[in-house]
């Protein structure tokens, strides 16, 4: 498989709001139960609305072999906001490139750390990242609650707590 990142473009925004839904119906199953993955999922069903919110922040591309498989957003400064990679592709290393690449621009960007709001599932990989938890959260989504675990990286340096 031939890997490479490039810029969002917003015809894709239909592509990835599959990416999204079908990456949480996989990959969160043994994190989050099916009502909770569904109004999850249901985030990306406005493709409209989706697609604002991959434009408003910097949002990359993963292609696998020249089709897009994951996406990932930077919210602001330092919030990596959006990671999602098809489920076929989990593991192949398609999460840490978006990640890197998020990071060092972030960094260029001049800012002194990266946060995340990381689902349950997706803890291990900020863990491995040398991400840090902070808090613990709720997150109220249509009729359901989720938790994630907001997560922190010193860029280049120390972060002050």
């Amino acid at each position: 498989m031939k890997a490479s990142l490039r810029p969002y473009l917003p015809s894709e925004a239909q592509l990835l709001a599959l990416i999204f839904q079908a990456s949480i119906e996989t990959l969160a199953e043994d994190d989050y139960d099916t009502d909770q993955r569904a109004a999850w999922a249901s985030i990306a069903d406005d493709v409209g609305a989706f697609a604002k919110r991959l434009a408003a922040g910097l949002t990359i591309v993963v292609l696998a072999d020249g089709s897009p498989v994951g996406f990932a957003s930077l919210a602001g400064a330092d919030k990596l906001d959006l990671l999602y990679v098809h489920p076929d592709y989990a593991g192949q290393g398609l999460g840490s490139m978006l990640a890197d690449a998020l990071e060092k621009l972030a960094g260029a960007r001049g800012a002194a750390q990266m946060t995340s709001d990381a689902s349950d599932n997706a803890v291990p990989f900020f863990q491995k990242r040398g991400y840090e938890p902070q808090s613990r959260n709720s997150v109220m989504i249509g009729d359901e609650w989720l938790a994630n675990t907001t997560m922190r990286k010193a860029l280049g340096g120390k972060v002050d707590a």
